[in-house]
């Protein structure tokens, strides 16, 4: 197939370009910044400079190209831009949907998130409503969401990857990542706060796998959602950092996701099942 890789330099992007072509599907890499073209072509994609805001310039590509696939891996948050982010999950989008819908595209697999979901005690199934009444700052990021889902769900045929919290390497969890620096300098509490967590590699292989998965939102996280005051010791020994206080309490939102679905329908197995070796490997 011919698969149209949006963000294609990114943390994601770059381990997903490498399986996709080992896989024999001939994949144009997208990246908005021109230093990465040569990274692209080295993991064997056709490189393609594009603006996700240029309209115009997104349909005249997709037109070009036509592809069999498009993978939305687009973000902005290795600066922790998050206004960014929710423009580029907004308008950014609705731009690559409606270009892949005039160019003929019958499936598109996209970048969610696992920590949507509204207040629960248990952690998020794919049944659970994403948290729709959420405040701000929150609800930058769910209004965000809401939009890409809604829009990708355009597509005939659509794969929505909820992941879980990115950690391995060029995340904020990586050993130089800004997580790392808050932890070094004690700056992070340990809380009730649960999230699951998810290595890098694994969530460029479930796009990978989500080249055959029927239509809708997938959790794609490990098999152990973990409280702040379980994960964050291990890690902040593991990084040779303070030992983080412990602070009492928790969001109602902040409760975790469960991979059940994706385990037990779809057969998928994590590399990393638990955090707990993942973040000891730094």
């Amino acid at each position: 197939m011919k698969i149209f890789v949006a963000g294609a330099a990114g943390v994601i992007g770059r381990l997903l370009l490498p399986k996709l072509v080992k896989a024999g599907h001939q994949v144009v890499g997208m990246t908005r910044n021109s230093e990465r073209t040569e990274l692209i072509r080295s993991l064997g994609a056709e490189d393609l400079v594009l603006d996700i805001f240029d309209r115009e310039a997104v349909f005249s590509a997709m037109k070009d190209i036509r592809p069999d696939v498009v993978i939305h891996q687009l973000t902005s948050l290795s600066d922790r831009n998050f206004q960014d982010n929710a423009r580029i999950r907004i308008e950014g989008t609705r731009n690559l949907v409606d270009a892949a819908q005039a160019a003929g595209v019958k499936r598109m697999i996209a970048q969610s998130i696992a920590w949507a979901y509204e207040p629960g005690d248990q952690p998020a199934s794919e049944e659970d409503s994403l948290d729709m009444d959420a405040p701000l700052p929150r609800k930058t990021s769910i209004d965000g969401i809401v939009a890409l889902e809604q829009a990708v769900a355009e597509i005939s045929e659509h794969v929505i990857l909820r992941y879980g919290m990115f950690y391995g390497p060029g995340t904020w969890y990586d050993i130089d990542g800004e997580m790392a620096k808050q932890v070094q300098n004690h700056q992070l509490l340990a809380t009730d706060a649960v999230m699951s967590f998810l290595h890098v590699e694994d969530a460029a292989h479930a796009a990978l796998l989500a080249l055959n998965w029927p239509s809708g939102p997938i959790n794609i996280v490990d098999d152990e959602p973990a409280a702040g005051i379980d994960w964050l010791p291990i890690y902040a020994k593991a990084l040779q950092a303070p030992a983080p206080e412990y602070q009492e309490g928790r969001q109602g939102w902040e409760r975790g996701a469960s991979n059940d679905k994706a385990r037990i329908v779809y057969g998928w197995e994590p590399l990393y099942p638990t955090w707990r070796t993942g973040l000891r490997q730094l």
